[in-house]
């Protein structure tokens, strides 16, 4: 099964919800493990938001189920 992440790829020196226009990135994963290890990268690296994964049937992971997901806390 095939993973796909997506997320906008803002222009250097915009911060996190500021409306700038980006590039859609989406990037392709062989397993849900490579998948998710790469949206923490993004995440942690906070230089990108509006990161979700679909998997191969369809499913979209993003917002509070994708936190929940990656382990980190709900608020």
């Amino acid at each position: 099964m095939t993973y796909r992440i997506s997320y906008n790829d803002r222009p250097s020196g915009a911060s996190i919800g500021e409306r700038q226009p980006g590039e859609r990135r989406i990037e392709e994963y062989r397993t849900e493990g490579e998948a998710l290890g790469r949206v923490c990268e993004l995440l942690e690296a906070g230089e990108h938001d509006g990161v979700s994964v679909r998997d191969g049937a369809g499913n979209i992971l993003c917002g509070v189920r994708l936190q929940l997901k990656l382990g980190f806390p709900v608020a």
